[in-house]
């Protein structure tokens, strides 16, 4: 018999002792102490008054005082209004805890037929992954391995986002800056290196800015006339067009990153049972938009970008295509959760 049912079936035999009444076991609720007040358990007193002919407090008062001299793994208590809180020893904590530590898959339950899917991290190929990830990976982690430990079969996935503006910002820094640099002839991790890359597209997306504003140019034009931001934007149709160059160079720095990202997991202690990319998942969240203008789901604004109006559901309208055609992350999750239910039809549910 459990800790807590110890509890129950003591305090079943306080009521029979101290107030000749017969409670069943199932009639006794226990709950965690809260934590302003000593104790592990507490028994609400108040809807037992008329059994005991006592007020709540005083009830509470004899419950506790049976069970300290009675129960041996009761320790002390004490009484909040009508709440008893009961306070165990040190030695059946030690006891607990040493069947714990000796039980081998202890709290593992059997299976209960459900499946779930988990995903988490999910990060750009763009840049490493960064101490900020730590908290994703690990909530992820323990929750799938929780679920595991409670029954359900788990998918542990995770969508890589391998494609858009910020990966052809690495690439275009990367062809005007890195004459040839690899991991290998750099010394640095893959992902490390394209990180860098990116980070340098940003130092001199800012300097043509400030050279545009100079010149008399608004800011806000100047960011988009920035001649190095629309290099990105080029390379970025190029690579859905699936222009050989630039797709045969996505492929070799995103390769670089996967390498980076597989060492950093590994170091984490963390792992997956399928990985999903954008560059799968983008053509089939695309359809779906297209699919859903038709179907007067989705809008298209006079640029020719498609839109999700949310405003009813308390959120806002939420962009699925850009004017040019493009996807943007919001696209590739459609066609990501569509995929994954083709792909396990069975899962319950899907956890972010």
């Amino acid at each position: 018999m459990n800790m807590e049912k110890l509890l129950q079936q003591a305090i079943v035999d306080a009521f029979k002792t101290l107030f000749d009444h017969e409670l069943a076991i199932n009639e006794v609720a226990l709950q965690p102490t809260r934590k302003e007040f000593e104790g592990s358990h507490t028994f609400v007193c108040f809807p037992y008054s008329r059994i005991s002919k006592k007020k709540p407090e005083e009830t509470a008062a004899a419950i506790g005082e049976y069970l300290v001299s009675h129960v041996e793994m009761v320790k002390n208590f004490n009484v909040v209004k009508g709440f008893l809180n009961i306070e165990l020893t040190d030695a059946t904590w030690i006891q607990l805890f040493s069947k714990i530590w000796h039980a081998e898959n202890y709290g593992v339950q059997p299976s209960n037929g459900k499946e779930v899917m988990v995903e988490y991290s999910s990060p750009n190929t763009n840049k490493p992954l960064h101490l900020g990830h730590l908290r994703n990976n690990f909530l992820g982690y323990s929750v799938s391995e929780i679920l595991k430990a409670n029954g359900y079969d788990v998918h542990k996935v995770q969508i890589i986002n391998d494609r858009g503006i910020h990966i052809c910002k690495s690439m275009v820094a990367w062809l005007k800056f890195g004459e040839g640099e690899t991991p290998d002839s750099s010394g640095k991790k893959g992902d490390k290196l394209v990180g860098d890359y990116y980070v340098k597209f940003d130092q001199e997306y800012k300097k043509q800015i400030a050279e545009l504003v100079e010149k008399g140019v608004e800011k806000a034009q100047a960011e988009k006339e920035a001649p190095i931001m629309k290099e990105a934007q080029e390379l970025l149709l190029k690579w859905e067009q699936k222009e050989p160059e630039t797709y045969a160079l996505w492929e070799q720095m995103n390769g670089w990153v996967y390498e980076g990202f597989d060492a950093t997991y590994n170091q984490m202690g963390v792992d997956f049972d399928k990985l999903y990319y954008e560059s799968q998942t983008y053509l089939l969240g695309k359809d779906e938009a297209m699919k859903g203008v038709e179907k007067g789901i989705f809008f298209k604004k006079g640029d020719g970008s498609v839109w999700v109006d949310l405003t009813e559901e308390g959120l806002d309208e939420k962009l699925l295509l850009r004017a040019d055609g493009t996807s943007v992350h919001m696209t590739q999750d459609i066609g990501t959760a569509i995929l994954r239910y083709r792909d396990y039809p069975k899962i319950s549910q899907q956890i972010y």
